[in-house]
């Protein structure tokens, strides 16, 4: 996410009450988690496992719960609880509106656009031209989608990332501030669910199509031309390159990537990524011939003891 305007350290430490290591006026663009930060990023880490990662990454401000050494060229926020102040900046900088109408006097919606009864159109959202927007489709707050997209009835744009922090009172949720971004010409069946960024964006690709009851993540990226069959279930931070397909109940888990023109069949469980221009099946995951032959060969083990014997 970045800030409407560029605003110092020191206004940024008053923002949520902590000591910093740097200029007074030290230039902060924004704030992202650490896999989409860039120079004049703020990024948090509250885990002595992930101090180097993040003192060492692309961002320049980095909030922190303990007094380091602070790199060259960069900035530090010295808090209690990182994770605290984090939502504070996101409350801050994107706070949650509610809303008085069923479309947003915000929204700007391209000509020859149709949406149908019952839909909900949040603040700051940017539908392209010639959009087909179902019955009881939400857009929340600052999507942004296309020219010629359809989205089936039911569906769902922009609700919060599942990202908690285990407390011992309970779960604490990460508050989202990024968006979804939908580019042209694509197609999302009923009762779909993507979610939006923490802090960048959940962006589908130019001409990827998705079938009913697909969920997708937050800060995933889905590339252009891909096809996703129904119930799949794609985990946050995902990388899926160009015209991949997924088949029906394919799972993953976070943080992979699953490269350009890969096909998954149905009900794998993508644990870890994979190289493109590959079919693959199974959980674990493997390329698809070798697991078929497994399957195969699983089935001659009654006639294979037979002929011990």
């Amino acid at each position: 996410m970045k800030f409407s305007k560029i605003y110092s350290l020191k206004e940024i430490a008053e923002i949520i009450g902590c000591h910093y290591v740097g200029a007074d006026d030290f230039p902060v663009y924004g704030m992202n988690e650490i896999h989409v930060v860039t120079n004049g990023d703020i990024v948090f880490v509250d885990h002595p496992k992930y101090y180097d990662k993040a003192l060492q990454s692309a961002a320049t401000i980095v909030l922190i719960n303990k007094q380091v050494e602070c790199p060259e060229g960069k900035a530090l926020l010295i808090s209690d609880d990182p994770f605290r102040d984090f939502n504070k900046l996101t409350n801050h900088f994107r706070p949650f509106t509610a809303a008085g109408v069923s479309i947003s006097n915000s929204a700007i919606i391209g000509e020859g656009t149709v949406i149908q009864p019952n839909c909900f159109i949040g603040h700051n959202v940017e539908i392209g031209k010639n959009c087909i927007i179902h019955a009881n489709v939400s857009i929340n707050d600052n999507c942004v989608i296309g020219d010629n997209v359809i989205i089936q009835a039911g569906t769902i744009l922009g609700a919060d990332a599942f990202y908690y922090k285990k407390r011992p009172e309970g779960f604490d949720q990460l508050l989202s501030g990024g968006r979804v971004v939908i580019e042209n010409n694509v197609g999302i069946g009923a009762l779909c669910t993507i979610d939006k960024g923490v802090t960048g964006d959940t962006t589908i690709g130019e001409g990827t199509k998705i079938d009913n009851q697909v969920h997708v993540g937050h800060d995933t990226v889905i590339g252009k031309k891909c096809l996703i069959a129904a119930q799949t279930g794609i985990a946050g931070c995902v990388i899926i390159e160009d015209e991949v397909t997924l088949w029906g109940q394919v799972g993953t888990t976070s943080g992979i990537t699953i490269g350009a023109k890969a096909v998954v069949l149905g009900q794998t469980g993508v644990t870890k990524s994979i190289e493109g221009g590959k079919s693959y099946f199974g959980t674990p995951i493997e390329e698809s011939r070798e697991k078929l032959k497994q399957l195969a060969n699983i089935k001659r083990i009654p006639e294979i003891i037979k002929s011990l014997k």
